[in-house]
């Protein structure tokens, strides 16, 4: 049993009819932010950096959703 083990955080609430779950990527340097579109607007709300795949995984995790279903916005 290890003495510092990382809690699971809470799930992440968002409506999936009004904002859609997508990570956005730097094109020069490849910087990965997660986050959500409104639907409607089209604008993104930033939630998080995402330093690696570990943490891409979290927040799909967090969402309920697959990483294959993860869209990529540049």
């Amino acid at each position: 049993m290890p003495l510092f083990r990382k809690k699971a955080g809470p799930a992440i609430p968002y409506d999936p009819a009004t904002r859609t779950p997508v990570v956005r990527r730097s094109i020069c340097t490849g910087e990965m932010t997660v986050g959500f579109i409104d639907r409607e607007s089209g604008k993104f709300q930033e939630y998080q950096l995402a330093r690696d795949q570990k943490e891409l995984a979290d927040f799909c995790r967090a969402v309920g959703i697959d990483p294959d279903d993860l869209k990529t916005i540049y």
